[in-house]
């Protein structure tokens, strides 16, 4: 090799291409291939253990609890690649790129684990019925300092505080904006080299909190898919200035919490909005509503899938505990922002930003379904002047989030039961470990008083 050779070696490196899988937690995994050698992607000869789309939030297989893993020797299973989302990776050495992949059985049937395979299997019940859901997805999430690992804790970026302290509230202050700006760009510059339909970037109220929309897509896989690698960009580029990114719903406990709101709407096979209401009644557009609500109790888990995720659900926040609904109305678990036209849509305001993309649209598109396929009041609405009495309320307690699920034939429906059953006990597990697990708040308050 000559010495030009290797100096490009080590200034950039080899490129590659990375063939990824989404697991159970919105976690990505897979394997980096030299460019060279991709041919083995589209030739479908790419395997991982199927056990991978079982790994609970520690990378535990939990082989005791589903029996998918060493106990049935650990199959393999075929990674086959979505051309669809080919991207680059503007971070890698040039030319690299990546590509998600959904998990398939050696029959060639999509994994019954796979999120990806989950919510094309709920969008294949929409065409069936020639429907069509157009979806976005609006991300919320924090940067931090990079010394979370020395300190334990999170902490702003030193340029939004003073002293240590936070500069106060920075909801939507372009000062927040202008101070990480440079961080901003380049998650900007990699979204336009990847192709996200990116829109907005605002500042949201906690300290170095940022949100960012995408846009609409007649393609709910491929709204995941942008969902899921704004993540990832969003900590490329915290990693490029020596910063920390995170999709934790609460990182501080007297902060905001972050949220990944859904905007939907269902469009027929001659691209009609039906849930247009046209200036009179929006009976669809409400019944839709009813079906998410009556679903969302029994879907929470997927909505706020870790013991952290219950933090944000606090009286007098923005994380919405009642399950109403309401024209325009930001404190209602369903809002309506446009009820007449080809923008008449829903937005879902519940799911924290730890959520997984996939399992969340189709928990959401599975009650928009209920609520079509039904007449569904979804009660009361919730005005400036008016909020309903005696509603019903999500929980605050993991444990019961994870029983409800278990319990639930709404969830054995859209997800069917053997996912039913390895998620609902994955999430047990996690539960009743958290249960146990003796926090620094527990020390500080009872080991000095009793």
């Amino acid at each position: 090799m000559t010495a030009d050779k290797m100096d490009g070696i080590a200034a950039g490196g080899d490129p590659r291409i990375e063939i990824i899988l989404v697991g159970m937690n919105g976690d990505l995994r897979g394997k980096q291939i030299p460019l060279e050698a991709q041919k083995k992607i589209w030739a479908g000869e790419v395997r991982l253990p199927s056990s991978t789309q079982s790994l609970d939030i520690w990378g535990d297989d939990n082989d005791d609890i589903t029996g998918l893993s060493l106990s049935v020797g650990d199959p393999d299973g075929n990674c086959i690649a979505d051309k669809r989302s080919l991207a680059p990776m503007p971070w890698a050495p040039e030319g690299s790129m990546q590509v998600l992949a959904t998990m398939h059985e050696f029959d060639g049937t999509p994994s019954f684990m796979d999120p990806r395979a989950i919510l094309a299997a709920m969008l294949e019940r929409y065409k069936q019925r020639g429907l069509t859901p157009v979806v976005a997805t609006e991300l919320e999430f924090y940067v931090v300092e990079p010394d979370w690992r020395e300190t334990g804790r999170p902490s702003p970026p030193k340029g939004l505080t003073y002293k240590g302290e936070p500069n106060g509230f920075q909801l939507y202050d372009m000062s927040a904006v202008d101070t990480l700006d440079d961080y901003l760009q380049t998650v900007r510059a990699y979204a336009r080299a990847q192709g996200l339909p990116a829109d907005a970037t605002t500042a949201e109220f906690g300290p170095g909190q940022f949100e960012i929309n995408l846009l609409h897509r007649a393609d709910a896989l491929a709204a995941a898919d942008d969902c899921i690698f704004l993540k990832r960009i969003v900590e490329q580029a915290a990693r490029r200035h020596g910063l920390k990114s995170t999709c934790m719903a609460k990182p501080y406990s007297e902060h905001a919490g972050s949220g990944l709101h859904v905007h939907a709407s269902i469009i027929d096979k001659d691209g009609r909005n039906i849930l247009d209401a046209r200036g009179g009644e929006a009976k669809l557009l409400k019944s839709v509503c009813g079906g998410m609500l009556q679903s969302m109790r029994e879907a929470q888990l997927i909505f706020a899938p870790f013991a952290n995720s219950y933090r944000r659900f606090q009286p007098g926040s923005f994380a919405p505990i009642d399950l109403t609904w309401g024209y325009g109305h930001r404190g209602t678990a369903v809002r309506i922002p446009d009820r007449d036209g080809p923008a008449a849509r829903v937005e879902h305001r519940v799911a924290g930003a730890d959520a997984n993309p996939y399992l969340l649209l189709t928990a959401i598109l599975g009650g928009m379904l209920l609520g079509l396929e039904s007449e569904i009041d979804p009660g009361e609405e919730t005005t400036p002047s008016h909020v309903p009495e005696n509603t019903t309320q999500l929980t605050h307690d993991y444990l019961t989030a994870v029983d409800t699920f278990r319990s639930s034939r709404f969830i054995a429906d859209v997800f069917g039961e053997r996912y039913q059953k390895l998620y609902g006990d994955t999430k047990r597990k996690e539960a009743i470990t958290y249960l146990r697990t003796v926090s620094d708040f527990d020390y500080r308050t009872y080991l000095p008083r009793l």
